[in-house]
């Protein structure tokens, strides 16, 4: 019987229900059977060691070897003996004869962490295994045989490392012969929440105390925060006030001593900005241009509403109300309400469509262009903005999820902007 969804986060151990965490193990329960190399990526701290041990449990080799080797934690010196082995008397210290994890896990499966970090000349031997299946003990000539089967994963940005010389070209593809990509926390929206109820109640157990409670000013900090560190960094926050702190509702400022950083907004870092210290991910960089294309939309719909003004008014100064449509007067009395307050004054109190003094040659007209500039630079684009938040609130009647789908954002940038205007539905 296949498994499901479900199971596999309650077998493992996984909390959370964003659309990318679900992808990422919908991905890896369909090439667990398959002998497929895996490459796993994701920042540090975001939970990647699952992965590997879903496509192992899930695959033919489940009853086989799982070696998990931290590639950044070995000396560059003896990394080769812990993958492939060595002979005795092959370098100084090597009193015996000692089996590689290559050999040792022969059948089964191999995840090696942080596979950005290994030495080039590692590299080239890892490379000839993935192709041949072959390997040579250090300080040794004879050629060895293994079927292991191979996941990688790395919170190093293996092409920029490619263009750096850092990483063989020829082993990212083959690594990568299926990617699965873990996003970061902060991409994970309540998610976060979900994670520190579970923290907390975690060593409430342990510790025989009441479990944390977040007030709501609270749970919106805890959704704008970064998360640099991920998950690991989320366990940590709330182990920690949950030692030290007596009330167990915890409000916004009690969290704030607790977050290294607040006063940053979870904004996207743009491209190219070599000078930042944390470069962005792809995600981050989706948000960005999700948010851009918002404005954008703003921007279009002020322009054609001052166009369709100015046509209308022009109308009105050549031939006066008689022959404009009601509907159009309508329109020029809507976009009077809705600049007033931001533009300088352009008509009187009340819109009026007495017919006016006629136009007699073109500075009048020049005069009145001046006029509609100063409209259009007036025109708040803050305003538009949070009116549209507010309708795509209103027309799915509070639901942040399927507003955000209908402004096309992200529900990350919905969630700072609600805060920023202070919306209040």
């Amino acid at each position: 019987m296949n498994p499901t969804l479900t199971g596999i986060k309650q077998r493992f151990g996984i909390i959370g229900n964003a659309d990318g965490l679900h992808r990422a193990i919908d991905i890896a329960m369909q090439v667990a059977p398959t002998d497929l190399s895996v490459l796993v990526s994701g920042e540090s701290g975001s939970g990647k060691e699952n992965f590997p041990k879903i496509v192992h449990a899930l695959s033919t080799r489940k009853h086989e070897s799982y070696i998990a080797v931290n590639c950044g934690a070995i000396p560059e010196g003896t990394i080769d003996s812990e993958l492939f082995g060595h002979e005795k008397g092959s370098f100084t210290g090597a009193i015996d004869h000692r089996k590689g994890y290559f050999e040792e896990a022969n059948k089964g499966t191999i995840f090696l962490d942080e596979v950005g970090e290994l030495p080039m000349s590692t590299q080239a031997r890892l490379l000839r295994v993935l192709e041949t299946g072959e390997f040579m003990k250090v300080g040794s000539s004879k050629v060895l045989k293994t079927d292991v089967r191979i996941i990688a994963a790395t919170n190093v940005n293996i092409p920029e490392a490619i263009k750096k010389g850092t990483f063989r070209e020829d082993l990212y593809y083959r690594l990568n012969s299926v990617p699965i990509h873990v996003p970061p926390l902060r991409n994970r929206g309540e998610d976060i929440q979900l994670l520190f109820r579970k923290f907390s109640v975690d060593i409430a157990e342990k510790y025989h105390m009441p479990p944390l409670r977040l007030n709501e000013e609270a749970q919106e900090l805890l959704l704008q925060y970064r998360w640099p560190g991920n998950v690991r960094e989320l366990k940590n926050i709330a182990e920690r006030i949950s030692v030290i702190e007596e009330n167990r509702l915890i409000s916004k400022e009690t969290l704030q001593k607790y977050l290294p950083e607040t006063t940053g907004a979870n904004l996207p870092v743009l491209y190219g900005n070599s000078s930042s210290a944390e470069q962005p991910n792809s995600q981050d960089y989706a948000d960005f241009k999700k948010e851009r294309e918002l404005f954008y939309k703003v921007l279009f719909e002020m322009k054609s509403d001052i166009n369709e003004l100015k046509k209308l008014v022009v109308d009105i100064i050549r031939e006066g109300s008689d022959n404009i449509p009601n509907q159009d007067k309508a329109l020029v009395q809507k976009i009077y309400k809705e600049v007033q307050n931001d533009a300088p004054v352009l008509f009187n109190e009340s819109v009026h469509f007495a017919k006016p003094q006629s136009v007699s040659n073109v500075d009048d007209f020049n005069a009145f262009d001046e006029t509609e500039e100063v409209v259009e630079e007036n025109y708040s684009l803050a305003d538009k903005e949070k009116e549209l938040i507010i309708k795509a609130l209103e027309k799915h009647r509070g639901k942040r999820k399927s507003a955000a789908e209908e402004l096309g954002i992200s529900e990350r940038t919905l969630y700072r902007k609600i805060k920023e205007y202070d919306i209040h539905l």
